[in-house]
């Protein structure tokens, strides 16, 4: 890589770090990478997300393993691809350490995880594990292209498999298209309640705020709805650390080209048009028949989020000619 393409590299890094808001740890603070195993296993062993089923609050992921999952969620395209999390508990904080892909696909509003799958994942943890790597696994993460951050049926029912045979566990999701329209990582983190715990979806207490709002499309609208009272958004952070830096920078200068670089409004211009249809649809059928499950508050809230989309991917844009233009 020339000087010229290293600073590119580097300048949207920096565009990269400061539109998803990835704070720098102080020294101190970069006691986080630190594993007690000790006091871990003491975590485990008191199990307070028993008695609380809504003991984690909040999620904290490093920027290493924010692009790691992003960059995997891209590569799908359409398809929905999976990994696994490594990380440890902090009282009432997941913090997610690292991530890495496992080889599965899938379509629509659920991941293909077969036995092979399972067989690789022991491979990989086993391998992990006599290489020294002391975090285990904390959650799975897979995407959803173009239909926004919440958990399908089978996404729950899996979410809460994992959670009864191996807590602490964290379910993200992550939308590449959304992320490439916004500029900025669509990213939720969830945890699931307790089969027969009543978490009264309609207050705001499940998977979506108070009014029900996401702009999920209308053919994922009747599953989205449906099981968004089964777990709850967990609050999502970013940092980095000093020790992350140079690995930042290598995964960055591999992949730059096809993230940052590239313009949303060209890239991502034809699901920003499916998005326009999908309102215009939704505003005819609230005329029509007042559809359950939308409102007019929430498709104009939609129309808002596409429209400033729009104008997030003209700013990118001229920033990056900005910055790129001359090189």
């Amino acid at each position: 890589m020339d000087t010229a393409d290293a600073a590119g590299a580097g300048s949207a890094l920096k565009l990269f770090e400061l539109e998803n808001g990835i704070a720098p740890l102080n020294q101190c603070d970069e006691e986080i990478y630190c594993f007690d195993e000790g006091f871990q296993r003491q975590q485990v062993d008191q199990a307070p997300w028993k008695g609380n089923v809504r003991h984690f609050r909040k999620v904290e992921v490093s920027s290493v393993a924010l692009v790691k999952m992003v960059m995997h969620a891209r590569s799908g395209g359409d398809i929905e691809v999976m990994g696994l999390m490594l990380g440890k508990i902090v009282g009432t904080t997941m913090v997610v350490l690292d991530a890495f892909a496992l080889p599965v696909e899938g379509s629509e509003t659920r991941v293909n995880a077969q036995s092979e799958s399972y067989e690789y994942m022991a491979q990989y943890l086993e391998q992990n594990q006599a290489s020294g790597q002391k975090e285990p696994v904390i959650g799975w993460y897979h995407s959803h292209p173009g239909y926004g951050c919440w958990l399908s049926g089978i996404d729950v029912a899996t979410q809460m498999l994992n959670q009864q045979f191996q807590e602490p566990f964290l379910a993200v999701v992550i939308d590449p298209k959304r992320t490439m329209s916004a500029g900025k990582v669509d990213l939720g983190a969830f945890r699931t309640f307790p089969e027969d715990y009543q978490a009264g979806g309609s207050s705001g207490e499940g998977g979506v705020d108070g009014d029900g709002f996401q702009g999920v499309p209308l053919n994922k609208i009747e599953d989205f709805g449906v099981h968004s009272d089964k777990y709850y958004p967990l609050e999502v952070s970013y940092f980095k650390s000093t020790l992350d830096q140079k690995l930042m920078e290598r995964l960055w200068r591999k992949h730059w080209v096809n993230t940052l670089s590239q313009s949303p409004l060209i890239t991502n211009s034809e699901f920003t048009t499916q998005k326009i249809n999908e309102v215009a649809e939704k505003i005819n059928m609230c005329a029509r028949e007042g559809r359950k499950g939308i409102s007019f508050s929430q498709v104009l809230r939609e129309s808002d989020a596409v429209a400033e989309e729009v104008a997030q991917g003209h700013a990118s844009h001229a920033l990056k000619k900005k910055l790129f233009g001359g090189m």
